[in-house]
Formats: C-alpha cells, structure tokens, sequence
C-alpha cells in the first residue's frame, strides 16, 4: 500500500465543480456592480479541491485562485487595501483546504490499515474451508453488514475425521473482539474435538463445555448474554448418509432436484456456551439423520440470511424463493446464487452479517464391471 493511493481520487466532478466555482467567481467580480463580488465563490474553489483532489492539485488550484483573485481586484481597479485583504481571505480558506487535504489522507491511511487488520484477523479466525472434503465439494460465502466491517461473529469450518467429514456453521452473539474471540474458541475446540469425538453429540458437548469455561473466565457471563448458536453435521465416508445435530441455530437446507427442504430439528435446542451441558448429558441431544443422494447439497447459513428483510419488513424463505429453485451442481453456484438472491430481496442492505456454508455430494461414475 502506498500512500499515494490514499489521496483523494481526482475525478471529472471534483475538477467540474472547482472550475465552476472559479468561473462565476470570476463573472461575479467583473460583471456585477459594485461593491458585489464573487470572491466567495472563488475561495470554495480552493475548498472544493481539498476535499476531493490530491494535494499537488489542491495546491495549484490555490496558487491560481490567489493569482486570479488580484488579477480582478487589479483589473477591476480597487486599492491596495482591499486587494490584499481579498488575497489574505482566499490564501487562508487554501491554506485550511490543504490542512483538510492532508486529514483526510491521514484518516485514510489510518482506516485502510484498521481494514487490513480486521482482514487479517477474519482470515486467521476463519480459514477459507477445503475446496473438497471426502466426497464432497466445498465452497463458502460470508457478506459482512458494513463493507467497512470485515470481522464479525458468523463462522464456519469444515473437517475430514476418521469418523467422515464433519461441519459446522455458527454465530456468536454480539460483535468485535469479544465476537472475535468466542468464534475463535468454537473453531479451536470444533478442529481439536472433531477428530477425536466419537459422535456429534460428544463433539457438541465437547464444545459447549470450551464456550462455557472461556465465558466463565472473561467475567461473570450469563446465559442470557453470551452464547452461540451452530449446527453440526456430519457426513459419513461414502457420502451417503448426513447427520445433524442443532444448537439453536436456523435449520440448514437440502437441496436436490431443483427443490430446497429445510430440515427442521426433531426437538429444540438450547444454543452453546450458556453452560448447561450437564442437562444434555442427562437428556442427550438428537441426532437427525437424513439421506445425502449423489449431486445433492446442504445448504447451511447464519441468521443474517434467514431475517433479512425486503422493504415491507418480510423475512427472506429461500424455499420460497424462484431464483433457489433450480439445479446446481457446483456448491459455489449454490452459495453465488443465495448471496445474490438475498440482496435483491434486501435492495443491497444488510442488517447483520451473512454467512453461507454448501456441500455437495460428488457425482462418482460406477465402477466397471468385473471381467
């Protein structure tokens, strides 16, 4: 990054309006009668080229307004007093117009590198997943709320374990570092426990208990303040079979044969990290199991795509929706086509992060017959 690239890009408008101002500054000063003047407008010009050129040409535009300014007060024949009164006032609206130039260069550079930073936390937090896992293929989208907020409390990762490909899509709840950090702990603990944990539901109590030992160490967190909500899955080795267990997260979707079917929990859920686990070891959490066909995917997304809402205030239903119903064959059409699809439903605004996780079951040709 050089800061050459942090200054304020010149475009045809900022150059327009500054030599507007410039011109009927100049027509004010000679065609009006006295003692009306456009010096007023001749001092916006040096203004206008601060906020929005670069400094060389925000400088030029200053030293020719102050040339311009005593060229009319000389043409126009006034004394010495107002001329240099008329100089010392477009001098000074310059002078400020370059201060503004080089604050607004400063805030850019700092604000790029508050971006990079975020940026590169978000990519060590949350890893880009494996375009293929087993017998699956991967792909992931994550929309952020403000294009300025590159970090937020969505994530997702996908694992291949002996015990097949497992995955998980979550949400922390609330923002920033401390957003930050749970999602970290989730992703550490579902990456330690996924190759060892026997079942999902060891792997979620697994997790459930790191969330809450890593809420109980940052301050006295309740239930009601800090949690996560996810959904594990697990696809068996042949690819053939998905389990899915539920932790108070919106439910994931099967898509095949140009159809979505959202699959609902057989029973609610409480989210992880509110330090219950005790409860699901007395009343073990379900397992759903479903089928996974060849060329089938599962749709898993965050609460950022579940409620967004159009202008009327109505919720998003992808299964609802014309444009999800069609064939994909590639995760990364699936995943291209909701991020699309939830925009135009949202007119491009986005009232909370959207994270989108999709694999597909590979199409594998049958083997030749034996001789």
């Amino acid at each position: 990054m050089h800061v050459n690239d942090l200054q304020p890009t010149p475009t045809k408008v900022p150059w327009l309006l500054t030599a507007l101002a410039l011109v009927i500054g100049v027509l004010l000063d000679v065609l009006a009668p006295q003692p009306y003047t456009g010096l007023p407008l001749l001092a916006a010009a040096p203004l206008v080229a601060g906020a929005t050129l670069s400094f060389r040409s925000a400088l030029a535009v200053v030293v020719v307004t102050c040339v311009i300014s005593v060229a009319v007060d000389i043409e126009r024949g006034r004394p010495a007093t107002p001329l240099l009164v008329d100089l010392a006032v477009v001098g000074l609206i310059g002078v400020l117009a370059l201060g503004v130039n080089r604050l607004i260069v400063r805030q850019g550079r700092d604000l790029a590198l508050a971006r990079d930073v975020a940026e590169a936390v978000q990519r060590a937090v949350l890893p880009t997943p494996p375009r293929e896992a087993g017998p699956l293929a991967v792909a992931a989208g994550y929309t952020a709320a403000q294009a300025e907020a590159r970090i937020g409390g969505d994530f997702y990762a996908v694992q291949d374990t002996p015990f097949g490909v497992r995955l998980i899509v979550g949400d922390v709840r609330g923002k920033g570092i401390a957003a930050v950090a749970a999602v970290s702990v989730a992703i550490g603990a579902f990456r330690q426990e996924a190759e060892y944990a026997p079942s999902l539901v060891t792997l979620a109590q697994r997790m459930d208990e790191a969330l809450a030992r890593a809420a109980a160490r940052s301050g006295p967190v309740t239930s009601s303040e800090g949690f996560t909500t996810a959904v594990l899955a697990e696809v068996a080795p042949d690819g053939a079979e998905l389990s899915l267990v539920n932790r108070g997260h919106p439910p994931p979707y099967l898509v095949h044969g140009g159809a979505l079917v959202r699959l609902d929990p057989t029973a609610p859920q409480l989210p992880l990290g509110v330090g219950l686990g005790d409860l699901c070891a007395v009343d073990p959490v379900p397992v759903d199991v479903v089928r996974l066909p060849p060329g089938a995917s599962l749709l898993l997304v965050t609460d950022g795509v579940t409620e967004a809402r159009d202008k009327g205030g109505t919720f998003y239903d992808p299964v609802l929706s014309r444009r999800m119903r069609r064939h994909f064959t590639e995760p990364e059409a699936l995943v291209d086509a909701l991020t699309k699809d939830v925009g135009r439903w949202t007119q491009g605004t986005h009232a909370d992060d959207m994270a989108i996780l999709a694999i597909t079951r590979n199409r594998r040709p049958d083997p030749p017959p034996a001789a």
